[in-house]
């Protein structure tokens, strides 16, 4: 690159270490270079394509919902797991009962009894899960148990000391439908997508944000149960991979080993199991300048480092939670630290301004998590909160959190950049449907749905091009406004030249982004100064604001 064609791109000061990790858009400096003439995108796409949702017994209305679903553009849906929970004899269901006695002391005679566990997951394992001599399958009183007999000691069905752990699996009443079977074949049948939760062990009651591992050789073995039920009963196309419920911030800390030490044997367990399915973990930002747990951007290079590291073999992908539904991350622009946060980021940190509420934007945590996970064989994607903090003025249900808006989500959006892959999001049911302040979600993102979505850009001053990455960029007619180097504020509205619907798709980048780009004439940059771009698409709708800084 000559020594007076400097480009400009959206970077602080603070993300220029993750230089080699931004868009493959910066190479492209020439506009001959840029992509092919602007045509016409045939529809506008709302860019989130899966969702988290409660699933049912009932296949109509998983059927429903997972049709809503598609037709808002999602082909994934992820449920979350069930705890595997220590307990006692005197626990266990009194319509567990064999012959009249208590199932666990039936299924387990002649042998000494280690621990007692129980399980619920709506789903009636049933005979598809015994496995073992000791094993049993029960109805009872309408109700319906799996009890498991596991090793204390040693692997498979006989415990090397004499003595064994037992898992009561409580899957509801009979006839039972399995609600992981049930959204596995609505998936199937629509070209769809599901993720189920794995069964997670409980927290510790002196570090509740920590996994309780005391018993992490019956957990790996119930795990490992798991996942042989599911491939006999459940190995369907849809059944794309499993969900890892366990969560942990986005940070390096040698606190949180326990949670990656769970990741390891669950993705341990699907690689010599099913191994030709993914799983999904969803660790969470947490850049609020107050809070003890926050973590700086560097430790989020390095936690997202770690947790690709525990893959084990499969695909693994990693969607970092955005925390604006929580009130841990901030969607601003670096020209806007000085601003104060929106009302409902200061129910969670108070008012203020951004810059001093948050260490950085959300922008450069999800830059750091490439870099993290660059080179790792994980796959970075985006949970995008579909909440926001509750401030009393947007009730949703009987939900903690409230009813966010379509603008706070395009906001969001942005703030993603070009990192993810895949964007998902926390929750359909009920944050997506709910009436709330008198519009579901849902409707509100139908209605919007074509607004043109700016997620990076490419300035080169010298030679007077503009490269813009995004969604919904169709026919787009951009404006620019910058400080020249004599400090001459300038605006210049232009059609783009050229226009990329695969950009994405050729980048490996997330296929629904797109690029536009256009001429403004040679001019300059002031030094530091920010510069701000507009879209307006074909179908008449304007992009949020946004802006990048020069240097």
């Amino acid at each position: 690159m000559a020594a007076n064609q400097e480009v400009y791109t959206n970077r602080s000061p603070r993300s220029t270490r993750w230089r080699a990790f931004l868009l493959p858009v910066l190479c492209a400096l020439v506009l001959g270079s840029l992509g092919p003439p602007a045509v016409a995108a045939s529809a506008p796409v709302f860019p989130v394509s899966g969702f988290f949702i409660s699933g049912s017994a009932s296949e109509a209305v998983n059927n429903e919902k997972l049709q809503a679903i598609k037709a808002v553009g999602g082909d994934t849906v992820i449920t979350f797991g069930s705890r595997l929970n220590p307990g006692s004899l005197a626990g266990v269901s009194a319509d567990c009962r064999i012959g009249g006695a208590n199932c666990v002391q039936v299924a387990l005679s002649g042998a000494v009894l280690n621990r007692v566990f129980t399980y619920a997951d709506a789903s009636p394992w049933g005979a598809a899960a015994v496995r073992c001599p000791r094993d049993r399958s029960i109805t009872n009183n309408n109700k319906l148990f799996t009890v498991l007999v596991l090793p204390s000691a040693g692997t498979g069905c006989d415990s090397s000391n004499g003595r064994y752990d037992v898992v009561v699996v409580s899957g509801g009443n009979a006839p039972g439908t399995s609600v992981t079977g049930s959204l596995a074949r609505v998936a199937t049948t629509l070209g769809m997508k599901l993720y189920p939760g794995m069964p997670v062990p409980v927290n510790r009651a002196d570090l509740p944000y920590l996994p309780d591992l005391s018993y992490q050789s019956t957990y790996q073995l119930f795990t490992e149960r798991y996942l042989q039920y599911h491939q006999s009963t459940n190995n369907l196309g849809g059944l794309a991979g499993f969900y890892l419920s366990t969560e942990m911030p986005l940070k390096d800390s040698s606190v949180f080993e326990p949670v990656l030490a769970v990741y390891r044997i669950q993705n341990q367990a699907i690689r010599r199991i099913m191994p030709t399915r993914e799983a999904i973990v969803s660790p969470y930002i947490d850049a609020r300048s107050a809070a003890p747990g926050r973590g700086t951007l560097a430790q989020a290079q390095a936690g997202a480092r770690n947790i690709a590291l525990t893959a084990s073999g499969i695909r693994l992908n990693i969607a970092v939670q955005d925390g604006m539904g929580t009130g841990k991350g901030g969607a601003f622009f670096g020209n806007e630290a000085n601003s104060s946060v929106d009302q409902f980021a200061a129910a969670i940190v108070g008012t203020g301004s951004w810059g001093s509420k948050y260490l950085a934007p959300n922008r450069e945590y999800f830059q750091a998590a490439a870099a993290g996970v660059a080179g790792t064989g994980a796959t970075l994607w985006a949970n995008m909160e579909g909440m926001a903090p509750a401030n009393g003025t947007n009730p949703c249900d009987a939900n903690l959190r409230g009813q966010t808006t379509k603008s706070r989500i395009d906001r969001q959006l942005q703030q993603m950049a070009n990192a993810p892959k895949k964007i998902i999001s926390f929750m359909w049911d009920t944050y997506y449907t709910c009436t709330g302040t008198g519009v579901p979600l849902v409707q509100r993102l139908q209605a919007g749905k074509a607004k043109p979505i700016v997620t990076d850009s490419s300035f080169n001053p010298t030679a007077g091009s503009l490269s813009v990455t995004g969604f919904n960029l169709s026919g787009a007619k951009v404006e620019l406004r910058w400080t020249t180097a004599a400090g001459v504020v300038q605006s210049r509205t232009v059609t783009a030249a050229s226009y990329n619907p695969s950009f994405g798709i050729q980048q490996g980048l997330n296929p629904m982004l797109e690029r536009v780009t256009v001429s403004v004439g040679a001019t300059s940059l002031g030094a530091g100064k920010y510069y701000m771009v507009n879209v307006t698409n074909t179908w008449g709708a304007t992009s949020p604001f946004y802006s990048s800084r020069g240097y």
